[in-house]
């Protein structure tokens, strides 16, 4: 089996310039594999790379070793211009080792996108060897100074995590206006509806959450200056150049006038891993109890801080290598958020290496149990539903979507026939979880009974089971999280188009494309007091009405792109737009709270 390893490590000790001919012998049927991807390198000097699964076309070529370990690659008969593809027939030069039976290369220098994208940081291994999981490692703090965790202030109107109490996305009461525009040249017209409007440093696309009268936010600043993202429906898969120095910081403001309480640091740091170009180092949500607010930063840790900013606790838990499934150079950086459920901290980590579920106690950071899981990488948030027989952990995946005892991590029950790529997070609704992905061919949409056990997977043909009360297929959203409202269940997909359907039976209602400037829908929309806020890409928000019938009541103008999923309390809508964090209120509500002046920069905490 490692005949072609060994013939490759002979090619790559070869001088400078040699031909591979002269080393090497025919590979017959030897194959080296990395993620769907398989290579081979035969004696006379081609190559071959090639995709088990659709959509990326074949890479071959002409290669040869060069001096110090490298490699160049040329495909000669390319001649795309435009594409992927663009740049192919010129020359690739890869650092190249053979480590343990395994061919590493490292991207010095290649024209072809593609090519770069895929071989840039790649380890390729035997076709039909085991893939070695190294061991992760925890590594855990706690302050050396401890204080008595605060009494929590009243839960009332409290948004304590991603998308919301239960990841319901709905604050029934709350009474917000349909209009309001922050970039209007009319100062009156501009401060209409606007409570307050603060700048936030850095860049994330982590959600505001709240208790009592705080407003938390985390964020990474880069030591290079201003960081970037990349908007818009686009399906490039490449990482930000950006690896500076960064400071992973927690923030506080005052929910009501929007002063700033107090920013602390978590942790400065290169980044362990890279981030999409779409992303940034801080798309995780906090998560709060009143007491403890918790922010997770991927690959930089897990941090438990008290409501006036004092660190608790962090937990280092190594790299979280997360990416496109099928190319495992890709890596996007994480998603899934925390979530706190009765004193328990409870994280859910897919990566291309390892997968599991975790509760932590939330006051001490103790790890309280650890669910192995065999998946793919995933970016959704758990979510903890009430079912008759008790609480269910409910976990979107792309082999299976999962119940678990959140006491204990026991899986209750599985279901399959999900997509190959994960990013919304599970709800309940009146006596249904609804569980959507987005990624195509599947794109499934599953409506199951809380209760269930075992596994739920529907037969070849089959729509619902005494599990599953219904289905659809190629309908669910890759990004946004589907709102369950007023026995409707909305699904927002990526590129604008709307879809209603009747909870109850999965029956659609409507399908309505909506008006964006192109950039489309990342952010999960929300509901108060009979309207659904959908927020774009291009710093729209757009108000519709909950119903049977579309109605578009108004349009909230923010003036830079939204990714990050607003927050409700009370009668405030909070919207964190690429720099600002802005609190949206009706007119009377503004005009009590209006100043001349906005608030000021968050102060560092001592």
């Amino acid at each position: 089996m490692l005949a072609t390893i060994l013939l490759l490590c002979a090619a790559l000790a070869a001088p400078a310039g040699t031909g591979p001919a002269s080393t090497l012998g025919e590979l017959e049927g030897e194959e080296l594999a990395f993620g769907a991807f398989t290579a081979r390198f035969a004696a006379d000097g081609s190559f071959e790379i090639v995709a088990a699964g659709a959509g990326w076309p074949p890479l071959r070529g002409q290669w040869k070793t060069l001096a110090n370990d490298r490699l160049e690659l040329r495909q000669p008969t390319s001649t795309a211009t435009e594409g992927p593809l663009a740049g192919c027939d010129q020359a690739g030069t890869y650092n190249a080792a053979v480590r343990d039976g395994r061919l590493e290369l490292l991207l010095e220098e290649d024209p072809c996108r593609m090519r770069g994208m895929l071989l840039g940081a790649s380890t390729w291994r035997p076709s039909g060897s085991e893939i070695e999981v190294p061991e992760r490692r925890f590594a855990f703090e706690r302050t050396a100074t401890e204080r008595p965790l605060p009494e929590a202030r009243p839960a009332d109107g409290s948004w304590p995590s991603f998308r919301g109490p239960a990841a319901s996305g709905v604050a029934e009461d709350a009474d917000l206006p349909v209009s309001w525009d922050v970039t209007a040249e009319d100062e009156a017209r501009r401060r209409e509806n606007v409570l307050w409007r603060v700048e936030v440093p850095g860049l994330a696309h982590s959600s505001p959450v709240v208790w009592g009268d705080r407003v938390f936010l985390t964020t990474a600043i880069s030591s290079a200056g201003e960081a970037t993202f990349r908007p818009g429906l686009y399906g490039d898969g490449d990482a930000d150049p950006d690896r500076s120095q960064q400071r992973f910081e927690l923030l506080a403001f005052d929910k009501r006038s929007g002063e700033p309480l107090w920013r602390q640091l978590a942790v400065e740091m290169a980044p362990r891993e890279k981030r999409h170009i779409k992303s940034t180092y801080a798309n995780p949500t906090p998560a709060t109890d009143g007491r403890t607010v918790v922010a997770w930063f991927g690959s930089q840790g897990l941090y438990a801080f008290d409501v006036e900013g004092n660190l608790r606790w962090s937990l280092d838990h190594g790299h979280i290598d997360l990416g496109a499934y099928d190319v495992p150079s890709y890596e996007w950086g994480p998603a899934s958020s925390p979530i706190l459920w009765q004193g328990k901290v409870i994280l859910q980590v897919d990566t291309q290496t390892d997968d599991f579920v975790m509760a932590l106690d939330a006051a001490s950071g103790e790890l309280l149990w650890r669910t192995p899981r065999d998946e793919l990488p995933t970016w959704g948030t758990p979510t903890v539903i009430e079912a008759p027989t008790g609480p269910e952990l409910v976990t979107n995946g792309a082999h299976w979507i999962r119940g678990y005892d959140p006491r204990n991590g026991e899986e209750l029950w599985r279901l399959g026939g999900s997509s190959k790529i994960t990013a919304p997070t599970p709800i309940a609704a009146e006596g249904l979880i609804v569980v959507a992905s987005g990624r195509a061919p599947e794109r499934p949409i599953f409506a199951v009974r809380p209760g269930s056990r075992g596994d739920l997977t529907l037969e070849a043909g089959e729509s619902s089971n005494e599990a599953i009360a219904w289905s659809h297929q190629r309908r669910g959203p890759y990004m946004p999280t589907p709102l369950a409202y007023r026995g409707l269940l909305y699904v927002l997909a990526n590129n604008g188009v709307l879809d209603a359907y009747d909870l109850g039976t999965g029956e659609e209602v409507y399908r309505q494309r909506l008006q964006h400037g192109g950039s489309g829908y990342s952010a999960s929309p929300v509901a108060a007091g009979g309207r659904i806020y959908l927020s774009g890409e291009d710093g729209q928000v757009l108000v519709v009405a909950a119903g049977r019938e579309f109605e578009q009541l108004g349009v909230g103008e923010m003036g830079e792109p939204l990714m990050a999923t607003p927050a409700i309390s009370g009668d405030i809508l909070f919207l964190r737009s690429q720099s600002h964090l802005t609190a949206i209120a009706s007119r009377d509500e503004a005009d009590v709270h209006a100043s001349d002046d906005p608030p000021t920069a968050p102060p560092e905490h001592p």
